[in-house]
């Protein structure tokens, strides 16, 4: 609707996300070059204890499944009238590249209240970020994720709006700090001790995009 209602020429998005890659911590902040929406699936039969089969006709649930569930592109229809099945949206390749660009970049490694990350927290740019609609808490479907989609980061909404972004013809980019490690820490999820300090680092780093674009 916005996009509809505005001259949007472009959309930078910002926010927190679960760390999928073992090698980022709490507190980093990634720039992915592309989401998609690993959740969107097929909910496949049991045909034998613990062994699921797809439906003959469906064609497109190939990529490896969690159990029951195989993921699925998303149907896009664009501007221009043209439909499409896809599952991966890139981020405009002209606002990555300002991105590279962005050294030393000031993160926080600790918020207002004194909680404080266990690393100094970094910035990347590159790799993939996916998102479903729901929160992740789980090691076992955060290993699966990294291995199957080679993800860094995955959230709630930055796919959605990378193929809202992609359906209109609008360049995007997406910066996202981790929160919390999406089942992959030893105990308790860590977004309700470190939100706070990793939705500053992804404003951080998206005010000095800004002052790099302009």
């Amino acid at each position: 609707m916005a996009l509809e209602r505005f001259r949007v020429t472009h959309i930078v998005f910002s926010g927190i996300a679960g760390g999928v890659n073992p090698a980022l911590n709490i507190g980093d902040v990634v720039v992915a070059e592309r989401w998609g929406q690993y959740l969107e699936t097929l909910a496949a039969r049991e045909v034998a204890p613990g062994q699921f089969a797809t439906p003959g006709w469906m064609k497109d649930a190939t990529m490896p499944a969690f159990g029951m569930w195989y993921p699925r592109p998303v149907g896009v229809l664009t501007k221009s009238g043209k439909k499409e099945s896809k599952f991966w949206f890139d981020a405009d390749p002209k606002l990555l590249a300002i991105a590279r660009t962005m050294t030393n970049v000031p993160l926080a490694d600790c918020d207002a209240a004194k909680v404080c990350l266990a690393t100094k927290p970094r910035f990347m740019v590159g790799g993939n970020g996916v998102s479903g609609q729901v929160f992740v808490d789980n090691a076992a479907l955060r290993e699966y994720t990294f291995k199957t989609f080679e993800a860094n980061v995955l959230d709630m909404e930055t796919a959605a709006v990378a193929q809202v972004a992609y359906a209109n013809g609008v360049p995007y980019i997406a910066f996202r700090s981790l929160s919390d490690l999406a089942g992959g820490g030893k105990g308790e999820n860590e977004i309700e001790t470190f939100f706070k300090v990793a939705a500053d680092n992804s404003a951080n780093v998206l005010m000095a995009f800004l002052s790099a674009w302009r």
